[in-house]
């Protein structure tokens, strides 16, 4: 963790600006970090960019790849300028919206249009792009061979799940695993031509990022998808059966005011992982901090110890608590990887075990004022309590926007945030900014609703619904200069 306090912005590529329904990797994101840049902001924080499907409503955390990155992503203007397009084809899709994605509209646009570049590509690459392809794909091929044949035998079978495919493909029979590469070799080929591009664009926009003094803090989820390259690829490491299926299945125990949650990731088989170095784990942290900066350990508690249901259950009530990895896990991942950039998320479950964990390791935990009882002497979640070793936010990628949060507020806390950041509650989104910006933590995040002081219409994401959610985009007219230069005085006034 750097001395110097730092602050910054979340929001999430698929809500950047740009013209074909869906934020990417192009000229809306150099155009939101000019707006981080006159906002005297170094950090940009951001949801898993891994593929996404509508299988899981298009959920950053419902991904087949904790490797890939989401094709919808990729920015056609590039591949136009590359010649693998024609002008014609970057016209946007019927059905796309300014300020929110039509993933029913944007995903087949995008698909059309990628395996056209793709065709272009084949037919016609010079030996210099066919050799940069290739050593991409020697690269990454740890990941990568594995995760575009599953996504060919995906697409093959129709999208059907892995374990419901033929049983020698998914056992991961050898030879049908070599038929399946021959049989499918131009479709496996497509998907890691995607991921290439994906590739290059990205380590651009990371340069551009590093030019304006912008580090980019990503989002590492402790599960993974059971429909997935991830646990098709590797399933010694999770606890399945013979069948593939999961024995037990990730989730939450019932707290006061609510029933617990049942995620149905499959659970780690931590024994096995141990004895393997940690191996998956260091392939997949090694490949993340090549693309960033600081991650954000979604659910850092299941390091601790995790919530395990047993899978023919549909009550959270019907786990138990088992053992995590521990520090072993952390060691191990130092050692290989020579340090730990995490912050985590450590909301809920705040147990001596967890914090001790924690705090071994010095990661910073998050405080979000929407958990503040504000009629308290002292509360963690005000931010006049946040200590130096934490990271402040104004509202978080689950929660509500800071005004649509105040709007639903009880009379009495009202009351009582009013006395405590001596405001009228007019600007309330601002106001949190700055005690936010003002508190001890060493790193403070707002999002982009709130500086913009929208309502609960801007929320990004409902916890626990499966409709509507990952859909809010900014437009460029929104990314005002003005917005910037309020939070850069922020910004001077109170981190400098």
């Amino acid at each position: 963790m750097q001395q110097q306090r730092r602050s910054g912005v979340f929001l999430h590529l698929t809500s950047l600006p740009g013209p074909h329904g869906v934020g990417d990797l192009g000229a809306g994101a150099r155009a939101f970090l000019d707006f981080l840049e006159r906002a005297d902001q170094s950090l940009w924080q951001f949801c898993p960019v891994g593929p996404t499907s509508a299988a899981y409503g298009h959920s950053p955390y419902g991904s087949p790849s904790a490797f890939a990155g989401n094709p919808l992503l990729v920015d056609l203007t590039d591949l136009a300028g590359r010649g693998y397009l024609d002008e014609s084809d970057l016209d946007g899709p019927e059905g796309a919206e300014p300020g929110s994605v039509n993933y029913e509209a944007v995903a087949p646009f995008k698909r059309e249009r990628l395996r056209e570049a793709y065709e272009t590509f084949a037919a016609e690459a010079g030996e210099d792009e066919r050799a940069d392809f290739e050593s991409f794909r020697e690269r990454e091929s740890a990941w990568l061979a594995d995760y575009a044949l599953y996504a060919a035998l995906n697409g093959a079978h129709g999208d059907a799940a892995w374990t419901d495919w033929p049983a020698d493909l998914a056992g991961r029979d050898a030879d049908a695993l070599a038929a399946a590469r021959e049989t499918h070799a131009e479709a496996v080929e497509y998907h890691a031509f995607v991921q290439w591009v994906f590739d290059e664009q990205w380590r651009e926009l990371r340069a551009a990022a590093a030019d304006r003094g912008v580090d980019l803090v990503g989002d590492l989820p402790i599960y993974v998808a059971l429909d997935s390259a991830d646990v098709w690829a590797n399933q010694d490491a999770f606890r399945l059966d013979g069948d593939g299926d999961p024995t037990a299945v990730a989730g939450v125990p019932p707290n006061p005011g609510d029933d617990g949650q049942r995620w149905g990731n499959p659970v780690y088989d931590w024994d096995r992982l141990r004895e393997a170095d940690y191996g998956w784990w260091r392939r997949r942290l090694s490949r993340l901090l090549d693309l960033i900066d600081l991650a954000r350990i979604d659910h850092f508690k299941a390091f601790d110890e995790y919530w395990a249901i047993p899978a023919d259950a549909d009550d959270p009530a019907a786990g138990e608590w088992r053992p995590g990895p521990g520090a072993d896990f952390f060691e191990t991942v130092r050692d290989h990887l020579g340090g730990l950039p995490f912050v985590v998320e450590d909301l809920g479950f705040l147990d001596e075990s967890m914090i001790a964990l924690r705090d071994r390791f010095e990661f910073p935990g998050m405080r979000v004022p929407h958990y503040a009882d504000w009629c308290a002497e002292t509360d963690r979640y005000k931010p006049a309590s946040y200590p130096r070793r934490s990271v402040g936010y104004t509202s978080t990628h689950d929660t509500d926007t800071a005004v649509g949060w105040y709007e639903s507020l009880p009379d009495d806390q009202r009351d009582c945030l009013h006395y405590a950041l001596a405001t009228d509650g007019e600007r309330i989104a601002w106001d949190l900014i700055e005690a936010v910006w003002d508190s001890d933590a060493a790193l403070a995040l707002t999002t982009v609703p709130d500086l913009l002081e929208l309502g609960s219409e801007a929320r990004f994401n409902v916890p626990g619904t499966a409709e509507g959610n990952w859909r809010w985009r900014v437009t460029a007219d929104q990314l005002d200069p003005d917005v910037a230069d309020e939070l850069a005085g922020i910004t001077a006034a109170t981190l400098r």
